[in-house]
């Protein structure tokens, strides 16, 4: 199985930041949002993996790739060990690059992928979504893909007053977390909110999506969506949802950036002893206002 990431957004979200920096480059505590996605799919067993960019995104090629001079200099000041995680890294996956010309969609930046992805199934990593739990989310939808050999969806369970600003799934319970799709449906409007359960950016998909996002109409905005093309998708064959219960942060939005910093550099020993008595500080100066 492959792994695709689209990666083409304009990062609007984050201007001024991203008028000149992809936003998947985006620190999260010690490195960029994006080698999280891409460890993710390596740490599901996937080493081929596709990353789709657009305009401006060069420094994702130049992350991953190798630096002999600074690598070098590292060497000879005796920091090797700065780089040796991502040194790994690229030693174990197969990155790839496919540019997407024009900001159509996320479907549409899956469908890019059609040509290297060929009759495969693949697993599709949205750039903004950090997922954390073991297995992996991409690991479990990956199993239950070659169980089932259906197309699967990451999804959780929120609050009815966040579902518009995701995607909606509806769907039958089937058991162990699993539910068989009825339908799905991009940030519904409010009215029409039927279901708690909202997608999360992690897909298994057998190669027939390809033809579906091929004959979708552009939506909302002009674009492909990925929710259309599953959609369609159900017309022929089964499509199943499966409840995350791990962490899952939005990293496309400021405050769910914010989050992810906090709560992972909290994860980290050495960053919580600095951050415990700098909390203690704040909670302090708050009740003192």
């Amino acid at each position: 199985m492959k792994a695709v990431i689209p990666a083409a957004g304009l990062g609007t979200r984050f201007l001024p930041y991203t008028k000149s920096q992809p936003k998947e480059m985006l620190p999260v505590v010690d490195k960029p949002a994006i080698q999280y996605v891409v460890e993710e799919a390596l740490d599901s067993g996937i080493r081929d993996i596709l990353i789709i960019t657009g305009r401006g995104k060069r420094a994702i090629e130049d992350h991953f790739d190798s630096s002999p001079e600074l690598e070098h200099h590292l060497r000879s000041r005796g920091r090797e060990s700065v780089l040796q995680e991502l040194t790994d890294l690229l030693n174990r996956a197969r990155i790839a690059y496919v540019r997407q010309h024009e900001p159509l969609g996320n479907g549409h930046a899956v469908l890019c992928a059609e040509s290297a992805v060929g009759g495969d199934s693949f697993a599709v990593l949205l750039g903004d979504d950090l997922t954390f739990g073991r297995p992996t989310c991409t690991a479990s939808l990956a199993r239950i893909h070659a169980k089932l050999d259906a197309s699967c969806i990451a999804v959780q369970k929120v609050p009815r007053n966040q579902v518009s600003a995701y995607g909606m799934v509806l769907g039958d319970d089937v058991g162990g977390g699993l539910y068989k799709v009825r339908g799905i449906e991009e940030k519904p409007r409010r009215d029409r909110i039927s279901s708690n359960l909202v997608t999360i950016g992690r897909y298994a998909f057998t190669p027939r999506i390809f033809h579906h996002l091929n004959k979708v109409s552009p939506g909302r905005g002009g674009e492909i969506w990925l929710t259309d093309g599953i959609r369609s998708l159900l017309r022929d064959e089964d499509v199943y949802a499966w409840v995350f219960e791990g962490r899952r942060f939005d990293v496309g939005t400021k405050e769910g950036w914010l989050l992810a910093n906090i709560e992972l550099a909290w994860s980290h020993p050495d960053f919580r002893k600095r951050l415990r008595p700098l909390l203690r500080k704040m909670q302090t100066t708050r009740r003192a206002a």
